[in-house]
């Protein structure tokens, strides 16, 4: 299933802090120093790399992407020019044949690691929008949204089976490592493999590559223009995220009323964001509220959108079965 971690709150009340940890004042880039200070999205790297280590070398990989939603426009962080500079090119979600949302020529990095993981964060945070309001320095103006996409191999006859069959899952994940090898794991270069004998030929037909989400997002701070004081463009800016924000609670608030129609395209951030929300996703909500008296109304803004999101209830999640092609077949 997907997973959705996403801080909410106030412009100014810690979300960037606790996503991302301290950053440096120069570029912006969060710091690894201290361990203890750590945010969510790094610490949540290492736990992934951590759990892949355990497994079977090849059966694992994890892809990465770092966009924003900056006035309801998507824009890939990681994407390049001509020249090898990476610079924010505007996207656009749609949905696929199965039903999905996808959001085509998005850039997808493979990593290896929770550190290579850092550094395309990094890279991605050096271009999001920030401007300057009576409530922080560095208010940010957009979502950042990190995804991180983890492709299993799964043995199509194991599946759904007892875990005593996991020791043949992991020879036939050793038999076809070459298939998959470290470096071609993007979807281009897996689609492009071909088995170079009989044996991993079979090996390859026995596998199913599954896909899941992890997605990471720091919300931009709910803002009311007379205490930010913003005009112009930082007013339009304003405006993007509070309608998007207030589509986000429209969203958990149908899915809590267990309502037919979920209303996930009043928005880019909620289309981008449906997958990690709705179905058998989890979800987890960080609120970050202002300890000032002055913001109290924005505090209980707040903690009415997390009485929103609480309200949320999902049975377990089930355990989706491929179909197994018969033997005679």
């Amino acid at each position: 299933y997907n997973v959705c971690i996403m801080a909410y709150g106030q412009t100014g009340s810690g979300k960037t802090y606790t996503m991302l940890g301290p950053q440096l004042e120069e570029n912006f880039a969060f710091s690894l120093e201290d361990e203890l200070e750590l945010g969510i999205i790094p610490r949540a790297a290492q736990e992934v790399f951590r759990l892949i280590s355990e497994k079977p070398p090849g059966s694992y990989w994890v892809e990465v992407s770092v966009v924003e939603v900056y006035n309801n426009e998507i824009f890939d962080l990681l994407a390049k020019d001509s020249c090898g500079k990476v610079f924010g090119i505007k996207r656009d979600v749609v949905t696929t044949r199965e039903g999905k949302n996808d959001v085509p020529l998005l850039t997808h990095e493979t990593v290896e690691n929770a550190s290579e993981f850092l550094h395309l964060v990094n890279k991605g945070l050096q271009l999001r929008v920030r401007h300057p309001t009576l409530v922080h320095a560095h208010s940010s103006r957009s979502h950042l949204v990190v995804t991180l996409t983890i492709t299993t191999i799964i043995s199509e006859d194991n599946f759904g089976t007892s875990w005593e069959d996991e020791q043949t899952s992991q020879r036939l994940n050793k038999e076809v490592s070459c298939t998959f090898p470290q470096k071609m794991r993007d979807s281009k270069s897996t689609s492009s493999s071909r088995p170079s004998s009989p044996a991993q030929l079979e090996a390859t037909e026995k596998l199913k590559q599954v896909k899941t989400r992890l997605q990471l997002v720091d919300l931009a701070g709910s803002e009311c223009v007379g205490m930010s004081g913003v005009t112009g463009a930082a007013l339009r800016e304003t405006s993007f995220i509070n309608r998007s924000l207030s589509a986000l609670a429209d969203v958990l608030g149908a899915i809590a009323e267990q309502r037919s129609h979920v209303p996930y395209r009043n928005s880019k951030l909620t289309r981008l964001l449906q997958d990690s929300v709705g179905g058998d996703a989890k979800l987890l909500v960080m609120l970050c509220i202002s300890p000032d008296q002055k913001y109290l109304t924005e505090s209980m803004q707040s903690l009415g959108f997390g009485t929103r999101a609480r309200q949320v209830q999902r049975g377990q999640v089930k355990k989706k079965k491929f179909p197994v092609p018969s033997k005679a077949k």
